[in-house]
Order: C-alpha cells, then sequence, then structure tokens
C-alpha cells in the first residue's frame, strides 16, 4: 500500500454566521493510527467533515491520498434499510443472485467487479465487530444504537479505504463491542484519524494530533505518553515563571537601589558645589549632567524590568491554564451499611420478567454494566421513582437521590449557572456561592453566562456543583453513561469530583479508564433480564 496521508494547507473555515474556526491551519496526517483531541467546541468534527469533503473550506486545501472512508459521530440511518442496503452491498447481491440463475447480462458482471466474495467478506467483518447474528436482510429499526455504530464502521471497511476518518466511534457501544473494535484498529495498516474521549481507544495509537488555539501539535506515542508529556511542559512552564518572577524581583530591586544611589550622589554633589562657590552658571551645567547621567540610568534598568516583564508574561502564556477540579464533601457522607434503596423482585415488561433484587448500602461504589438494550437505563429510573416497576417491592430511605443523565438537562437553560446553584442551594450565602462556582471553574462573568450557551464540558461542571451542593445534599448519585461526548479534560473532572464524593453511586459506563479512576468496589451486570454481580473486568 503506498504511503496513504492527509495533507491539509492554509485552511481557513467561518459558520455562515461569520463565527471563525480555523484559520490557516496547516498539518499532515501520515500512515498509522493518529488520535486527535482537543477541548469541546475546538474544531475536531468540523476538521473531519472538511476532510470528508462534507464542508468546504473559505481558504486553503485538503489533499487525501487514497481511497477515503469516514465514519460521522451521527450516523444519517433512518429508516427501514436492510443491513446489506446499509452496508452498500445490495446490488452487488442482487446481480451475484442473477448470474447464479443464468442471467449472464454484462451489466451483472460490471455491477460485481472484483467482488465475487463480497457476501463471505461481508459476513467475516460483521463477525470480527460482534455483529455475526446479524443477518444481510434484517432491517436497520430492529437494531441497537451500538449496533449501528457498529455497522456503520463495517460498511467503511467493506470499502477497503487507505485513510479511515473515526468521529467517536465508540459512542453507544458496550464493553465488548468496545473491544471488538480495538481489535479490528489494531490491525489496520493505512491512514487512521480517529477523534475519541475514550483513552482505551487512544491508548491504542501511534501518536497523538492536539488541535489547541487553531495549531494542530504532534506527540508520538499513545495517549498515556501524550498526558506524561503535557505533564512534563507543564513542569518545564512553571520553572520558567519561577525564574522571570525572580528575574522581575531582581530588577526591580536593583532599578530601586540605583535610584537610591543616584538621589544620593545628586544630594552629595548640590552640597558640595554650594561649598566651591562656583558660578551659577557652571553650576548648573554639571547638575544638568547629573540628572541626565541618572535619568539615562533609570532608563536602563527600566528598560531591563520590561524585559523581565515580557519574559515572565511569555512564560505564563505557554504554561496550560490549570483546569482540575479540587473538592471536599463531607456532607455527601454516608454510614458504612447503611441501607438506601431496597428494590425486590423488580419487573418491568420484556425487560426483568422474572423480577430482579437490588440493595444499595453507602457508601458503595457500584458499576452496572449490560448489553445495548438490556435495561441500564430503565433500573436507574426505578431506583429515583421517576418510573415505576410493574411489580415488586421499592424502599428508600430518607435522604436525597441525583440522577445524572447523559443529556445533562437538570439546570434550567435561561437561568445562569449562579442563578441556577441558588436554586438547589438557597442557604448557601452568596459569596460562599461565587467560591464555589470559581472551585468548579466558572470565575468572574463566567458565572452569569446562561446554561443555554455552555459547552458540554461547561454544562457537566455545572450540573456537578448543583447536584453535589444542594440542600440536602445527595447520598446516593446514579450517573448515566456520563462521560458521553465529553472531552477528555472534562472526563477527568468529573473524575475528581466523584474522588471527593462520600455517598453512595451507582454508573452506567463502557468508559474502562474511567471506571478506574473512581475506584468501584462492586461491579453489577445485567444480562438476559437477570441481574449478576461480577468480578471486576479485566481490561484487554
Amino acid at each position: 500500500m503506498p504511503d496513504s496521508r492527509i495533507v491539509v494547507s492554509g485552511l481557513s473555515f467561518s459558520w455562515p454566521d461569520d463565527t471563525p474556526v480555523f484559520d490557516q491551519l496547516s498539518l499532515t496526517v501520515p500512515d498509522g493510527r493518529t488520535g486527535l483531541v482537543a477541548p469541546n467546541g475546538a474544531g475536531k468534527t468540523t476538521l473531519l467533515k472538511l476532510i470528508a469533503g462534507e464542508l468546504r473550506p473559505t481558504a486553503g486545501t485538503v489533499s487525501v491520498d487514497g481511497l477515503l472512508g469516514y465514519l460521522p459521530q451521527d450516523l444519517p440511518l433512518t429508516g427501514e434499510p436492510s443491513v446489506a442496503e446499509v452496508l452498500g452491498i445490495e446490488p452487488v447481491l442482487r446481480a451475484l443472485e442473477a448470474v447464479e440463475s443464468g442471467d449472464v447480462a454484462e451489466e451483472h458482471f460490471t455491477t460485481i467487479g472484483t467482488d465475487w466474495d463480497i457476501e463471505e467478506r461481508t459476513r467475516a467483518q460483521l463477525d470480527r465487530l460482534g455483529l455475526g447474528e446479524v443477518t444481510l436482510d434484517r432491517r436497520l429499526s430492529t437494531l441497537s444504537g451500538g449496533q449501528i455504530v457498529s455497522l456503520g464502521l463495517a460498511a467503511q471497511l467493506l470499502k477497503r479505504p487507505d485513510v479511515l476518518l473515526l468521529d467517536e466511534p465508540t459512542n453507544n457501544l458496550d464493553l465488548e463491542a468496545r473491544r471488538k473494535l480495538y481489535a479490528v484498529l489494531e490491525d489496520w495498516s493505512g491512514c487512521l484519524l480517529v477523534v475519541s474521549h475514550d483513552r482505551a481507544l487512544l491508548d491504542r495509537m501511534d501518536r497523538i494530533a492536539e488541535l489547541d488555539a487553531g495549531e494542530v501539535h504532534y506527540y508520538g506515542g499513545n495517549f498515556t505518553e501524550y498526558e506524561e508529556a503535557v505533564q512534563a511542559e507543564r513542569e518545564v512552564a512553571e520553572k520558567h515563571i519561577r525564574n522571570a518572577e525572580q528575574e522581575v524581583k531582581r530588577e526591580k530591586r536593583e532599578m530601586q537601589q540605583a535610584r537610591e544611589r543616584a538621589a544620593k550622589r545628586a544630594s552629595n554633589a548640590q552640597r558640595n558645589l554650594a561649598n566651591a562657590g562656583l558660578p551659577k552658571i557652571l553650576s548648573g551645567a554639571r547638575k544638568r549632567n547629573a540628572q541626565e547621567s541618572a535619568g539615562k540610568a533609570d532608563g536602563t534598568h527600566a528598560a531591563r524590568v520590561s524585559a523581565a516583564k515580557a519574559k515572565l508574561d511569555e512564560a505564563e502564556r505557554s504554561l496550560r491554564e490549570d483546569q482540575k477540579i479540587t473538592l471536599e464533601l463531607p456532607q455527601t457522607a454516608v454510614p458504612a451499611g447503611r441501607t438506601l434503596f431496597l428494590g425486590e423482585g423488580l419487573r418491568k415488561r420484556d425487560l426483568f420478567g422474572g423480577g430482579v433484587d437490588l440493595a444499595i448500602r453507602g457508601p458503595e461504589r457500584i458499576a452496572l454494566s449490560g448489553a445495548n438494550g438490556s435495561g441500564k437505563s430503565t433500573l436507574l429510573r426505578m431506583i429515583t421513582g421517576d418510573l415505576e416497576p410493574d411489580g415488586g417491592e421499592v424502599k428508600r430511605a430518607d435522604g436525597r437521590i441525583a440522577y445524572l443523565s447523559q443529556r445533562l438537562d437538570l439546570l434550567e437553560n435561561d437561568r445562569t449557572v449562579a442563578e441556577n446553584l441558588a436554586a438547589f442551594a438557597p442557604a448557601m450565602p452568596p459569596a460562599q456561592r461565587m467560591n464555589l462556582l470559581a472551585r468548579f471553574l466558572f470565575r468572574g462573568d463566567r458565572a452569569h453566562l446562561p446554561v443555554a450557551v455552555l459547552s458540554g464540558g461547561e454544562r457537566l461542571r455545572a450540573t456537578l456543583a448543583c447536584i453535589l451542593f444542594a440542600e440536602p445534599a445527595p447520598q446516593l448519585l446514579l450517573l448515566d453513561e456520563p462521560t458521553n461526548n465529553l472531552d477528555l479534560v472534562s472526563a477527568g473532572q468529573l473524575e475528581s469530583a466523584l474522588n471527593a464524593y462520600q455517598g453512595a453511586f451507582v454508573v452506567v459506563s463502557h468508559d474502562e479508564r474511567f471506571l478506574g479512576e473512581i475506584r468501584i468496589d462492586r461491579w453489577l451486570r445485567l444480562d438476559a433480564g437477570r441481574l449478576l454481580e461480577t468480578a471486576a473486568p479485566v481490561s484487554r
């Protein structure tokens, strides 16, 4: 295979309202696996669409060397097409059937081309992605969201592309489907560019490309090595800041000392001139010369101070903004062993026909897994009381249960962040609320933005602030796929908040790295209508 690659030169792009996204962006993506990372809103999805030709740049060029495959984040798959139609192989299958039935029209052979083994290749590709039981005549409407994502990837791979673009390919995939996707991409030999917040996937990359302030910087190695490199850069930047601060202090001190010496010399010279009895015109000339000399020296020191401040400004600009949340949440503490929720024989339609039993005791950290469509979200809603079971008994302890859905729709969109927090914590003094929001990185005017204009990561932080500091504080927290569509910085902030939380929580997530960071101590799995206690999964 030739060296497939992507070359972007002087790329500029703005939205119809003239909001700029890129200005003279240039980058090259070589063969191998490249992970593209950046905060939400930086333009990762837009960049992939520009490379794929779905958007046209306002300036610059995009060149793709080889056949391109592209899996967008939101698959445009609707209606009632069959699996074969989605995969793009329906015409070839019809032509093969015609030839096998004795129809040797030239158009059939033209349609088939070299794809005589298309059905075998398709079945093998579907099996590799965990869709081995899906028949080619099955309708799209009967598939789960995760199966549709895997099917979309299979359609791209069947094209045998030289260049493959994937935008959040593990969204909606359960753990087993993610692992199958990882295995497929580990065998990839062309040019792969992946946008993802899935750190397990990014740890399988050959390099990381960071999109920051309209520029792309490359880091060799996987995401873990990228994080280490970024931390090393931060430490160097902090050292430069400390050195620059010391230089500013030293130059200011030397300038002050020089001024004091000049003032002392001027005073002594004035007395000497008076005692020497020189003519007034001569003494005036000497005084002016002394003042000019002192002024030049002062200007030299002022220039040195200015230069030292410029170095400090440059050092501070090179320091990445600290986006970590540091919290203490003692008010969320739950006595060990206290039963917060007890469900016995819970049934719901076809999901839990035989009934499931669940007890949650403080301060357990529970991970709830299961295949797509197994009823995980339904079970969470029954725990909160938003959804009543069709049968069984439920007991809830006194205390608040908070539910963080993947839609992050808990807050009032037309209220500001500060107003939403005031609604959740009315007894908290206003000054304390503003200090709290600053710890959630809403500093100054950011605290007074309407929720409707917040990015996904900002909305997460605002929701966490309101949930965790509500009155009364929650003793049980339920989280449904909380890292979906979050950038990596926001996912890290969620981890920090959960590690400070002292109550019990149940989290539904297929993100292995995320689950590993939040100290899960109990693992449950929904399987064929049964709730099973399992061991911690082994990462693969």
